[in-house]
C-alpha cells in the first residue's frame, strides 16, 4: 500500500490518499479528507487502472472527475491522487513534491 498525506494550503484542509493493489491492473484508492468537494470526488474515484497514470489531462478520469466535483482548479488533490497511484504501480519512486512561494522585496 502506498499513502500520501496533502495538505492543500491556504484551505488547511487535508487529505489522506491510499492506493493499494501492487503488481495489478486495478487498484483500489481510499481517500479521506475534511474537504466535502474531495470526499465528492473520492466516491468517483473507488478503484483506477494503472494505465490512468499516462492519459492526458482532458482524458483523465481524475482530472475529468475533479473537474466536476472540486470549484478550486489550483487544488493538488488530483495530482496527488495520480502520483499515489503512480508509486503504488511501481512506474515512479514515490518523492515529496513541493510548491514554494518565494517573496520578492524590491524586484
Amino acid at each position: 500500500m502506498t499513502k500520501v498525506k496533502v495538505n492543500p494550503g491556504a484551505c488547511g484542509l487535508i487529505t489522506e490518499i491510499r492506493a493499494s493493489g501492487a503488481g495489478k491492473k486495478k487498484y483500489s484508492i481510499v481517500i479521506s479528507s475534511d474537504c466535502e468537494m474531495v470526499r465528492k470526488l473520492a466516491e468517483r474515484l473507488p478503484e483506477l487502472g494503472m494505465m490512468d497514470v499516462f492519459k492526458k489531462m482532458l482524458d483523465n478520469p481524475v482530472y475529468r472527475a475533479g473537474s466536476e466535483c472540486l470549484r478550486h482548479v489550483t487544488c493538488p488533490v488530483p495530482c496527488a491522487i495520480l502520483k499515489t497511484l503512480e508509486a503504488e504501480a511501481g512506474l515512479a519512486v514515490p518523492r515529496d513534491v513541493s510548491i514554494t512561494f518565494i517573496e520578492c522585496k524590491g524586484e
